[in-house]
């Protein structure tokens, strides 16, 4: 009977020091406690059953190092995102910028170009042909400009009727096609438009 109580007692024992810390100061000093050690200690939690050890110091700067790291992560990402943004609302600015030149020759010049030869695109509203194309608009939009002027420079068009965008467009080369009140067409694609 003895032995039952000194083993139940042993187990007890095993149980209440589970959670063991050692604490070492900056001397040197070390000292075992059941509660956390304080910051200016080197603090190692001890598992008395297992035997291992715990270097708490080292799981909080490694912790800190994380929360950092997820931290610039986060920053970056917003960064980008922000960045993202940008580009967009600038590329719809330069897009105004470049459709507003675009009308105002077609208000200089009314005898060249029918009021509607070359409607503005809202790049709030794009239409469905034109938005995978919507990076480049204000591409579009100057492009649209040229292709006209190239061919009025033509004695075969006089008057400016339509000026659009063909389906034949890819996103690195652009193509536009011009009718003419004379019933000409031309096609000219940006690198043509694009030499002097």
């Amino acid at each position: 009977m003895k032995n039952l109580f000194w083993v139940l007692g042993l187990c007890l024992s095993f149980d209440t020091w589970a959670g063991v810390y050692k604490c070492t100061d900056a001397t040197g000093h070390t000292n075992y406690q059941s509660s956390p050690c304080t910051t200016e200690h080197k603090a190692v939690q001890m598992n008395t059953k297992t035997g291992s050890s715990v270097d708490l110091n080292a799981v909080e700067r490694q912790q800190a190092a994380e929360a950092e790291l997820k931290k610039q992560q986060t920053a970056q990402q917003q960064a980008e995102q922000q960045a993202k943004v940008d580009a967009i609302a600038k590329t719809k600015q330069d897009a105004r910028a470049q459709s507003e030149l675009t009308q105002t020759l077609i208000k200089q010049n009314p005898m060249q170009f029918s009021a509607f030869a070359i409607p503005a695109y809202d790049p709030e509203k794009l239409p469905a042909s034109l938005k995978s194309f919507e990076s480049r608009l204000p591409d579009v939009e100057k492009f649209r400009r040229l292709a006209a002027q190239k061919a009025l420079s033509h004695g075969d068009c006089q008057r400016i009727e339509a000026d659009e965008l063909t389906a034949k467009s890819k996103i690195d080369q652009l193509s536009f096609l011009i009718n003419c009140s004379s019933g000409k067409t031309f096609v000219f694609n940006e690198s043509e438009l694009n030499q002097p």
